[in-house]
């Protein structure tokens, strides 16, 4: 299980990729458009990480990232199966019709290259020459134990009384302490970043109490503000806000609410907002902060004197975050190899978004994202779980399932509360598999942060050309663990696809790859196989 920090093979394949370009694969002159005729014979992916369930890309396939991140990460990448990619610096619009795959830009800025012949190969060239891995990780905490995020529990109620209480309960039960994320409707108001006094009547004290049950605590920030708050006055008159295409400072509507928002592409706005999470590590030892928000439409109407695009102001929230270890994005253009945690779209309490999970984690890796976490354990979409809603205990349980090898797994919603004893029993199973992993996720990481490779891959990208390209609930956590999580609703068993090679999973059943195997799943569960006869 375990692994070499720099891998030896990575550095002789890279090499092996720019000599190829030097010898006549060659980088093309960069145009506005490239077509590709008979694109389905090839399985490409694009850098939509919102569209990964329609991955390889699929006829009828439609994204414009000129306009949308689709409330996620975008990359200006696609890449394939046969070792071609197309990269561009600007933003573009995508469409697979007639079986042809068309890339179009509004200037001359699309590259497409042939690195090699594998989506490896590909990944790897692109890796190392547009978003090269820096070498740092976010806070290890974030990877080596569950993270504890309040917004389900307590939602727009965040108050030091109840965090205080949800934090016990975590310990109470069972659960090892990591990092807690105290979530939107702390702050006294959007822009105005101190901890509401009504609600928080002691924060440091809070603070001091959650640092000695052995949290680090993360806060929900975003970069609006109340347009009927001081701050926002202030700030409006400093020219810090972007304005309309009349010249007076914007409103944007977002969803919750409508509010001035910062132009953080001027160096005096960046200050500001960096001056207020200073003061609350300063003031209260605030760890880290979870950056919300960013998205491109947010910025559509709205104009800067610095010329600005909403691709450039989401990348410039971004690198705010490059300052604080404990961080974590939903937004993102471009950054990847960088030491940001970027997190998965909220998904809703339902079987569909379960199933979105797996495939938006290894779309996440094959574009250079792979500190990432997969939203929270049995969705974050709040409304799932207002009162009156059906909490399903067999979702909650492989939500649990899915997350538990992935680079990182985040609770909201309380198991101990909404559980049963042998749901809750199968939970903490999920958790305690985590925990006999996590140095092998660790390595993983780490060598993540130095070579580029994802942490958790796809089939096609560890065995290339054996069939493996539309794989989708499945993956594998390095070159050696394939994991095979229930994402069924009602299943007791599940197909599971053994490649080439000798195979063992938890129970020491033994199998000799390439076979489709149908395995057992029972609720407390998860389908994990060790290769026993190396690579």
């Amino acid at each position: 299980m375990s692994i070499k920090k720099i891998d030896l093979k990575v550095l002789l394949l890279s090499a092996v990729i720019v000599f190829s370009i030097q010898q006549g694969f060659g980088q093309q002159k960069a145009v506005k458009e490239v077509e590709i005729l008979g694109a389905t014979q090839t399985a490409w992916w694009s850098g939509v990480i919102n569209h990964s369930q329609m991955m390889p890309l699929r006829e009828g396939y439609f994204a414009d990232i000129t306009i949308s991140n689709y409330g996620n990460q975008v990359q200006p990448l696609l890449i394939s199966s046969g070792g071609e990619l197309i990269w561009s610096e600007l933003p573009f619009k995508v469409a697979l019709k007639n079986d042809t795959l068309k890339v179009i830009s509004s200037t001359a800025s699309l590259l497409h290259i042939k690195a090699g012949k594998s989506l490896k190969e590909a990944y790897l060239y692109a890796s190392q020459h547009f978003f090269p891995p820096t070498g740092e990780l976010p806070d290890e905490l974030l990877f080596t134990a569950p993270q504890y995020n309040t917004w389900i529990e307590l939602m727009y109620d965040q108050n030091q009384k109840d965090i205080l209480d949800y934090a016990r309960q975590i310990i109470i039960n069972g659960f090892p302490p990591g990092v807690l994320m105290i979530d939107d409707n702390w702050q006294e108001d959007y822009g105005k970043w101190n901890f509401h006094p009504g609600r928080f009547p002691n924060p440091k004290a809070m603070m001091d109490s959650l640092h000695q049950m052995g949290f680090k605590v993360m806060v929900w920030m975003c970069p609006f503000v109340s347009p009927d708050c001081d701050v926002y006055r202030s700030l409006r008159d400093r020219d810090l806000l972007l304005k309309d295409a009349s010249g007076k400072t914007a409103i944007v509507r977002w969803w919750n609410g409508a509010s001035g928002l910062l132009d953080l592409s001027l160096p005096l706005a960046r200050e500001w907002f960096t001056e207020q999470l200073d003061v609350l590590q300063n003031t209260y030892q605030v760890d880290g902060f979870k950056f919300d928000a960013g998205d491109f439409p947010h910025y559509n109407q709205c104009v800067s004197p610095t010329g600005a695009t909403p691709q450039q102001q989401c990348k410039w929230y971004a690198r705010i975050g490059l300052d604080y270890p404990l961080n974590e994005y939903r937004a993102m253009w471009k950054m990847a190899g960088q030491p940001i945690v970027n997190r998965l779209r909220d998904k809703a309490h339902n079987w569909e978004d379960l199933n979105k999970l797996v495939p938006g984690i290894m779309l996440q890796g094959i574009m250079g994202y792979n500190f990432t976490c997969p939203d929270l354990v049995g969705g974050g979409e709040f409304t799932s779980f207002l009162p009156g809603s059906v909490i399903d205990q067999d979702l909650i349980v492989r939500s649990t399932q899915c997350h538990a090898l992935m680079p990182m797994m985040q609770f909201s919603v309380a198991p101990w509360r909404i559980l049963d004893y042998d749901h809750l029993a199968a939970v903490k199973k999920a958790v305690a598999l985590r925990e006999k992993y996590t140095p092998l996720i660790m390595e993983l990481t780490k060598a993540s942060a130095i070579d580029g490779e994802p942490i958790v891959r796809l089939m096609e990208y560890v065995f290339p050309h054996q069939g493996y390209e539309k794989v989708n609930d499945q993956f594998m956590l390095g070159d050696d663990i394939l994991v095979a999580p229930m994402t069924e609703k009602g299943k007791t068993s599940r197909t599971v696809f053994i490649p080439k090679g000798k195979w063992q999973g938890l129970n020491g059943n033994k199998f000799k790859g390439p076979k489709t195997i149908e395995v057992p799943v029972g609720l407390d569960e998860l389908p994990v196989f060790e290769r026993v006869d190396g690579k």
